[in-house]
């Protein structure tokens, strides 16, 4: 058992997951998130289903609206510092 190495911890969120995550904490509906944006609340809600893609240019929009780098929700799966030096 000497060769135990422990598999990475990943968090395994969808890129609809992380809009609706990073909207949820900021304490924002679907509505106020379209008003904000101008992005229709029909599709922020089919981006948190999978049923459209983000894209970059809705991604930088939502992003600024929520206060976070776009990456934050086009690359969601990540890894803690602490687990990767596992």
């Amino acid at each position: 058992m000497s060769e135990f190495r422990p598999a990475k911890r990943r968090v395994k969120v969808s890129v609809g997951d992380s809009v609706r995550i990073v909207r949820e904490l900021q304490e924002l509906s679907q509505n106020q998130l379209a008003k904000l944006t101008g992005i229709p609340q029909s599709t922020i809600s089919a981006i948190e289903n999978g049923r459209v893609r983000l894209g970059v240019e809705r991604a930088k929009v939502l992003a600024r609206a929520l206060n976070c780098h776009p990456a934050v929700l086009v690359f969601p799966g990540w890894e803690s510092e602490e687990q990767s030096a596992a």
